[in-house]
C-alpha cells in the first residue's frame, strides 16, 4: 500500500446503541465512506455496563455484509473497498447487532499521492518538523522545513527544489535522501524516524516516484479533526481501548488519519497512547486525556481509570439546581461523593468575601446563625447581591484584566473615568456582552467616553488582538503570530487576519493635551509576518464577514457578543465560576486550548446557555452559584482518601485576597485606611489604579495591571 488515506461520510459520537439488562454497544463511526482502492476505515466497538465501565470489544465483534462484494474487513478491523456501490456490515457482539451503511465508490481508482495532505502529515508523525528537528528556526544540518508544516509552499520547494533537488531521486527513489537519512541507511542526526517497511516510507516513495509533483491549485484542505470514541471508564491497570482519528477535508470526504496523527497522553502514569491509537490504563487512577493532533487541528478524547470492583456508596445530599446536577453526574463517574454541607459560620463568611468582598459585622453573623428558616441561605444572597460593594468587587476584577492603571499614555483622570465607567455599568445591572460591545466599539475622547480607553493603553493592533481573544474568549493566540500554533488549530493567517479587526483604530489629540480621541480611520491593512501580504479581517475558527464601508470593530462586536459565538458565553461564565471556587472549569480560566479541556464540559455549557439566556445578567448567575449545594460544601472531603482538586467534590481551601485581607483586618481592628485620592476608611476594592500606593497591598500579591493575564 503505497499511501493511506480513508473517507467517512458523517462521524457521530454515538453510532448505534443496544440495551440489553441496563448495557450498550457502541460502534464507531456510524457511516462510511471508501472512495478510492486504498481507502479504509477502522471500526471499534465499546460496551458500557451498568456500572458505568467501558470495555473495548471489538475483538468480540462479528461482521457480514448486505450485499457481499462491496467491502471487506481486513485484519486489522478496517473496512476496504472491493466493488463500487452501497452495502450494510452488520455488526454483531454476543447477542447485540448494530447496522453501519457503507458506500463504495472509485474502488478500481488510486488518487496521486499529495504533498500538503500525504507527504507532510507523514513528516509531521515522524518528528521531521518538529522544534527539536529541522522545524528549528536554524534548521538541522543546512536543511530547515516550516514548524509543524505552517508554510507548506516553502517547505516543498526545500525538499524538491534546494540544492538542485538533491533530497529527491524519481529515477531512483529509495536512493533519496529523503528517505535513506530516516531510515538510517545513511548517518542521521535525527536518528531512525521510520522503517523501510513502514506506511510513512511507502507514502513518501511513491510520492517521489512520481516525481515530487506539486498540488493543484484547487486541492481539498483540511477542515476539522475528531476522535472517537470520546470518553472512555477502563476498570483496572491493563485495559484497553482503540481509537480512531478521522480528519475532515473541504470536499466533503474524511479519512482515517490514526496512524498518522500524533497521540499523545496528559499523564502517561494514568493512561498511555501506543502508536496505533490503543490507549491503556496505567497503574495511577484518575483522568487523563489523550490528545490527537493532525495538520493544525487537536482533539482529545477523556479517559478515566478506576480500580477494579469500584463501588460508590452516594449520600444523600440536595440537588439545588442545574449545576448540583452537572457536577454529580462527574462525581458519579469518578466515584468520588460530595463533600457535606458546610455549617453556617462558614457559609455566612464565605459568601460575604466572595459576593462582597468584605467579612460580615459580629452582628449581621449572629443574625444570620439565629435565623430558624430553611431558606436562610437564598435569602442572604439575594440580599448581598443588592449591595453596593458587590459592583465595586466586580469592577476591580474587570479592572484588573482591562489594564485600569495610569501610565505615560492613560492618564490618572482618564484611569479614574475608565474605573467609574466599569462600577457605574456593573451597578446598573448593564449585561456583560453590552460591555463587551462598547468597549469593542468605543470612539470620541477617553475623558467623554470612558470606554476608548480600552483602546489607549494598548495601540499595536496585533497586541489588542491578542488581548481580545485572551479577555473575552479566553484564547491565547500569541503562539501564532510566527509559527502556526504548535498545540492548537490557530496559523498564523488566523492571528494576522483577527488582527486585521484593529488595523483601522485612529487616534488624535484633544483640545485638552491629557485627553486622545478614538476613531474609525477607514484605512490601514495589516499585514502577514511571513510574506507581507495584507491580510482581511476573519473571525477566529470562523468565516471571512463583509467589513467594506463599516467599522470593523463594529462588526466583530456583534460576532463576539452573538449567543452561538463558541467561546464568549462560556468564558464569561467560567471566569465567575473560578471567582467562587478558586478554580475554572478551565483553568487557567485565559488559556482555552484543545490541550487544556474543561473537567465538566457539561457544566460549563450549562452555565454558558444560562447566562446566555439571562441575556448576560451577572447577578442571576452569581445566584445560581451561590445557591447550588455544590457551593455550599464543605472543604473536608467526605472520605479523607479522596484527592480531587479539579471536580469540586468539596471546597478549595482558598486564599483571601490582598483587598479583602487589608478590609477584614481594618473591620475587625477597626481601624481605617487612607488610599491616595480616596476619602479616609475608604474600601480597598474602591482603589482605582493598580498602584494603589499602599505597601500592604503590594507586599499580599494586588496585581499591577501591566497584562491582561489572570495569571498577575
Amino acid at each position: 500500500m503505497t499511501h493511506l488515506r480513508s473517507g467517512l461520510l458523517l462521524s457521530v459520537v454515538v453510532i448505534a446503541a443496544f440495551r440489553a439488562d441496563a448495557q450498550t454497544v457502541s460502534i464507531y463511526p456510524t457511516e462510511v465512506l471508501l472512495d478510492h482502492a486504498a481507502d479504509f476505515q477502522r471500526i471499534v466497538a465499546v460496551a458500557a455496563r451498568e456500572d458505568g465501565f467501558t470495555l473495548d470489544v471489538t475483538a468480540q465483534a462479528t461482521v457480514t455484509f448486505q450485499p457481499e462484494g462491496i467491502a471487506k474487513l481486513d485484519e486489522s478491523f478496517r473496512l476496504v473497498p472491493v466493488a463500487d456501490g452501497e452495502a450494510t456490515a452488520i455488526v454483531t457482539v454476543g447477542d447485540k447487532t448494530a447496522t453501519l451503511p457503507v458506500h463504495v465508490k472509485n474502488a478500481a481508482a488510486t488518487p496521486p499521492v499529495s504533498f500538503r495532505n500525504d507527504v507532510q502529515p507523514a513528516l509531521m508523525r515522524a518528528g521531521c518538523n518538529t522544534g527539536a528537528c529541522h522545524g528549528s528556526a536554524q534548521g538541522k544540518n543546512g536543511f530547515r522545513l516550516s514548524l509543524f508544516g505552517f508554510d507548506p509552499a516553502a517547505d516543498y520547494l526545500h525538499l524538491s527544489r534546494d540544492v538542485r533537488g538533491r533530497r529527491l531521486a524519481a529515477a531512483s527513489p529509495d536512493e533519496s535522501l529523503m528517505l535513506l537519512k530516516p531510515t538510517g541507511a545513511v548517518p542521521h542526526e535525527g536518528g531512525t524516524r521510520f522503517d523501510k517497511d513502514s506506511e510513512l516510507y511507502a507514502t513518501i516513495r511513491a510520492w517521489i516516484a512520481a516525481d515530487a509533483p506539486d498540488d493543484p491549485a484547487d486541492l481539498k484542505t483540511l477542515t476539522g479533526v475528531e476522535v472517537l470514541p470520546k470518553e472512555a471508564v477502563l476498570e483496572g491497570e491493563g485495559t484497553a481501548q482503540a481509537l480512531t482519528v478521522i480528519a475532515k477535508y473541504s470536499d466533503g470526504s474524511d479519512r482515517d488519519v490514526t496512524r498518522l496523527a500524533i497521540l499523545s497522553t496528559s499523564d502517561d502514569q494514568t493512561v498511555k497512547i501506543d502508536e496505533n491509537g490503543v490507549m491503556t490504563a496505567g497503574g495511577r487512577g484518575g483522568e487523563a486525556y489523550v490528545m490527537a493532533r493532525f495538520g493544525t487541528f487537536a482533539v482529545v478524547s477523556q479517559a478515566i481509570v478506576l480500580p477494579a470492583g469500584s463501588q460508590l456508596q452516594w449520600p444523600e445530599v440536595p440537588v439545588n439546581n442545574y449545576i448540583d446536577e452537572a457536577i454529580y453526574a462527574k462525581l458519579k463517574k469518578l466515584r468520588v461523593p460530595p463533600a457535606e454541607i458546610a455549617p453556617d459560620d462558614a457559609f455566612v463568611r464565605r459568601v460575604y468575601l466572595d459576593v462582597i468582598g468584605v467579612l460580615p459585622t459580629v452582628e449581621e453573623t449572629q443574625a444570620f446563625l439565629a435565623d430558624p428558616a430553611p431558606d436562610k441561605r437564598v435569602k442572604l444572597v439575594d440580599q448581598l447581591l443588592q449591595r453596593p460593594e458587590f459592583p465595586e468587587v466586580w469592577a476591580m476584577k474587570w479592572a484588573e484584566v482591562l489594564r485600569v492603571q495610569p501610565s505615560p499614555v492613560l492618564d490618572v483622570k482618564a484611569m479614574h473615568r475608565y474605573n467609574d465607567w466599569l462600577r457605574q455599568s456593573i451597578s446598573e445591572g448593564k449585561p456583560v456582552d453590552r460591555m463587551a460591545s462598547e468597549l469593542l466599539t468605543a470612539q470620541g475622547g477617553n475623558f467623554a467616553s470612558p470606554a476608548a480607553n480600552f483602546y489607549i493603553a494598548e495601540a499595536d493592533p496585533a497586541m489588542m488582538a491578542e488581548n481580545v481573544a485572551q479577555v473575552f474568549l479566553g484564547i491565547q493566540i500569541k503562539c501564532a503570530q510566527c509559527h502556526n500554533h504548535p498545540f492548537e488549530r490557530w496559523t498564523m493567517d488566523d492571528y494576522y487576519s483577527f488582527s486585521a479587526f484593529f488595523g483601522q483604530v485612529g487616534r488624535k489629540a484633544s483640545t485638552d493635551p491629557r485627553e486622545t480621541i478614538i476613531f474609525d480611520r477607514q484605512s490601514g491593512e495589516v499585514k502577514n509576518l511571513r510574506d507581507g501580504r495584507p491580510m482581511p479581517p476573519k473571525f477566529l475558527g470562523g468565516a471571512v464577514p463583509d467589513v467594506a464601508g463599516k467599522d470593523r470593530r463594529a462588526v466583530l462586536a456583534e460576532w463576539l457578543t452573538a449567543p452561538e459565538n463558541p467561546w464568549f458565553a462560556k468564558n464569561m461564565a467560567n471566569r465567575v465560576w473560578h471567582h467562587f471556587f478558586g478554580k475554572g472549569i478551565v483553568d487557567p480560566v485565559d488559556d482555552v486550548r484543545v490541550s487544556n479541556p474543561p473537567s465538566n464540559p457539561q457544566l460549563l455549557d450549562a452555565l454558558a446557555g444560562k447566562l446566555v439566556s439571562y441575556k448576560y445578567d451577572l447577578r442571576q448567575l452569581v445566584r445560581d452559584i451561590c445557591t447550588s449545594y455544590t457551593y455550599q460544601m464543605t472543604t473536608r472531603p467526605r472520605d479523607p482518601n479522596i484527592m480531587d482538586g479539579r471536580n469540586f467534590s468539596h471546597a478549595l481551601v482558598r486564599r483571601m485576597s490582598a483587598e479583602q485581607l487589608l478590609d477584614s483586618i481594618s473591620l475587625v481592628t477597626e481601624s481605617k485606611v487612607k488610599f491616595p485620592n480616596l476619602p479616609v476608611g475608604a474600601r480597598a476594592a474602591e482603589v482605582a489604579g493598580g498602584d494603589s500606593g499602599n505597601y500592604f497591598l503590594k507586599l499580599f500579591g494586588r496585581p499591577v495591571r501591566e497584562t491582561v493575564c489572570t495569571c498577575e
